[in-house]
């Protein structure tokens, strides 16, 4: 991960603190997380290799490592990654300090690349490029998955937001500055939202289709099929 949102994940929402804004999620949040997850596990089988980037403190990995005996997860928080190692030590899970966009993987390398929970808004970085370098490290027939929220998701979604604020976790909600899918606060912090018309875009901009799913009425997931000899201009 690169860009200000990515230094904002390092330096201030990294390890305890970020792990301390999934626990306090509302039953609503925790069941969209679960589904997210559950959508990503339903297409892993036990011998492929998975890699997910923007790992964080692990909370995905652990679920991950479960299913498959090959997990490894990227970060840009040193701290965050030291606490995934310790939640998602059981079995082959791997974590590593890397960019998303200019990872160290060689190409063909992983059965599923996995980028859940908006990380391709909330990394900041170029989207297109996160895209294609997900692409070029997953094998022919293999599948990249990202995701982002549903747009009748806001209501719950801006309400976490707003509880992590009161704690303290991000910066007071610009209120006036909030609004179609984006979230500003007032320390410089912004997360925004990617629709299914954006993902299909996205895809075909790197020369890619995609299948569009919306699950749990929270998610919207970008799966693509890399088709054999891919080559991503």
């Amino acid at each position: 991960m690169v860009g200000a949102a990515t230094g904002y994940y390092a330096q201030r929402l990294a390890a305890e603190r970020l792990r301390t804004v999934y626990a306090i999620a509302s039953p609503r949040i925790r069941q969209y997380l679960n589904a997210e997850i559950h959508f990503v596990l339903e297409r892993i089988q036990p011998d492929d290799r998975v890699l997910e980037l923007g790992c964080g403190y692990g909370r995905v990995l652990a679920r991950l490592a479960s299913a498959t005996k090959r997990v490894f997860g990227i970060d840009t928080s040193l701290a965050s990654l030291q606490l995934a190692g310790r939640i998602a030590g059981a079995g082959y899970c791997r974590v590593a300090l890397m960019n998303a966009v200019q990872t160290a993987f060689k190409s063909n390398c992983f059965d599923m690349t996995v980028c859940i929970q908006n990380g391709i808004s909330a990394f900041g970085v170029d989207q297109r490029s996160l895209l294609k370098e997900a692409v070029r490290i997953t094998r022919s027939g293999g599948t990249v998955l990202f995701s982002s929220y549903a747009a009748d998701f806001w209501p719950h979604r801006l309400d976490w937001f707003r509880a992590q604020a009161e704690q303290g976790l991000v910066g007071e909600i610009d209120e006036a500055a909030t609004g179609n899918g984006v979230i500003v606060c007032k320390d410089g912090f912004k997360a925004t939202t990617v629709g299914p018309e954006d993902f299909r875009f996205l895809a075909a901009d790197v020369g890619l289709s995609a299948t569009i799913t919306t699950v749990d009425d929270s998610s919207v997931f970008c799966d693509i099929a890399v088709p054999e000899g891919i080559e991503t201009a």
